[in-house]
Formats: C-alpha cells, sequence, structure tokens
C-alpha cells in the first residue's frame, strides 16, 4: 500500500496509508468530506472505549449531592451509607466492563496476529 499524497497542517507530509485505488487517506480524500463530518460529529460524545461519560458524570455528581445533604444535617447517615455502597458497586461493574472489553478487543487482536503468522508460513510463538 502507498502513503498519502496529503499535506498535514503543519506542512509536513502526511504518513498515513492510502485508500485503496487513491492516492489520499481517508483525512484527505476530498470525496470523504461527509464522512470525516460524520465522525467529527461523534467525537467528544462518547467516553474511553465507548461508553458514554455520563454515566461516571452522574455519579460523581450523585456522590457530590450525597456528601452536602450529609453534612448539612438533610440525610442521615445510614441512607447515605447504603447509598455510597451501590454506588461503588455500579463503579466496580463499570470498570469490570471496562476490563472485559479490554481483554475481547486484545484477544481479537492476538487472533489477527496468529492468522497473519499462519498466512505468511509461520506460526506463532509465544514469548
Amino acid at each position: 500500500m502507498s502513503s498519502c499524497s496529503g499535506i498535514r497542517a503543519d506542512g509536513g507530509r502526511c504518513r498515513a496509508q492510502a485508500i485503496r485505488n487513491s492516492e489520499w487517506c481517508i483525512n484527505h480524500h476530498p470525496e470523504a468530506g461527509e464522512l470525516r463530518r460524520k465522525r467529527a460529529s461523534r467525537g467528544g460524545k462518547r467516553g474511553g472505549r465507548g461508553r458514554p461519560q455520563a454515566e461516571l458524570g452522574g455519579l460523581k455528581t450523585l456522590l457530590e449531592d450525597l456528601t452536602d445533604r450529609v453534612l448539612a444535617g438533610s440525610l442521615e447517615t445510614g441512607p447515605a451509607a447504603v447509598a455510597n455502597q451501590l454506588i461503588n458497586t455500579r463503579l466496580r461493574a463499570i470498570e469490570q466492563e471496562r476490563k472485559n472489553r479490554e481483554s475481547e478487543e486484545l484477544e481479537s487482536r492476538i487472533e489477527a496476529l496468529e492468522r497473519a503468522q499462519e498466512k505468511g508460513g509461520r506460526t506463532w510463538r509465544g514469548a
């Protein structure tokens, strides 16, 4: 595959791989403007690994509210402690989902590398 013929904003040559049967990458191809706009409109709306940041932000807001209400004396410590335990359980579940997704991605990448090695006449050898 060839390199993109595009020029970056800093004046340097783009080092990305060109699209098949084209001289440009997706970021420089003149007919890919609509695709770039769609991708850019999604940018910043999703958290890491595809999880909406709103979920974590909502939990942080809830914790702040619980803290303020306990310190102000408008919420008893018992119910606040239970709510805090539930929030912590949700945070652990979010983290476990992230770890599971990361493991699945790594497994698929390793499988792809193994297939590529086998196609090249070599077998994958672990370290």
